[in-house]
């Protein structure tokens, strides 16, 4: 095998998509804002995953900041 198959950045927004679902109320702690990025420094930024090693820590770390933003987001929607 020449490789190993690993998620891609729509597979992360995905991932977080479904789990931000699974938000069901308003919470009594108060929502941490989400800083919005420009669409060109987003482009990069999948630039760079795309050029990690199989099994990138910093890899994990994103997906896990990916869906700590969808669950801001989705806190934010329920106020």
């Amino acid at each position: 095998m020449t490789g190993c198959l690993r998620p891609g950045p729509i597979a992360l927004v995905i991932v977080a998509s479904l789990l931000a679902g699974c938000a069901t109320g308003p919470s009594s702690v108060a929502c941490v804002p989400v800083a919005a990025y420009p669409a060109t420094f987003l482009d990069r930024a999948a630039d760079e995953v795309e050029h990690l090693p199989d099994g990138s820590a910093v890899e994990q770390m994103l997906a896990d900041y990916q869906v700590m933003r969808a669950q801001a987001r989705a806190c934010a929607a329920s106020r």
